[in-house]
């Protein structure tokens, strides 16, 4: 009766953690542009942040596809939400990863990176 209920309780705190990480995908789900760049550790020049400024934009799908220019174009990506929502991967089509820690609220994304924190706003 013990083990009944442990696995009952381990179900549901599984899917309650399964549900919560979904929804935050949910709000990830969607097109967004690119409105600030701040350097951390590696000084970016002002064309550069240019170009990420004026061609920086993401577009994330349910299926876990993501294109569209972060620091690089990404044309066929892929992307994993873990920690629940607080961590972002982002896999570029040769699978190279791109880390972030990540903020997402209804229309703003704050990506931590290495070398850059962005913010991006749903279009």
């Amino acid at each position: 009766m013990k083990k009944s209920k442990l696995f009952i309780l381990g179900i549901t705190l599984l899917t309650l953690l399964t549900i919560s990480c979904h929804n935050k995908r949910n709000k990830l789900v969607n097109s967004w542009k690119i409105t600030a760049v701040e350097t951390n550790t590696v000084a970016l020049s002002d064309s550069a942040k240019h170009v990420i400024l004026t061609s920086g934009n993401l577009t994330f799908t349910e299926d876990g596809h993501v294109t569209g220019f972060l620091l690089q174009p990404i044309t066929n990506g892929t992307y994993a939400l873990t920690k629940k929502g607080k961590s972002l991967v982002i896999k570029d089509e040769t699978g190279t990863p791109f880390p972030s820690e990540s903020t997402i609220t209804d229309d703003e994304l704050i990506l931590k990176l290495k070398e850059v924190k962005i913010t991006l706003k749903k279009i």
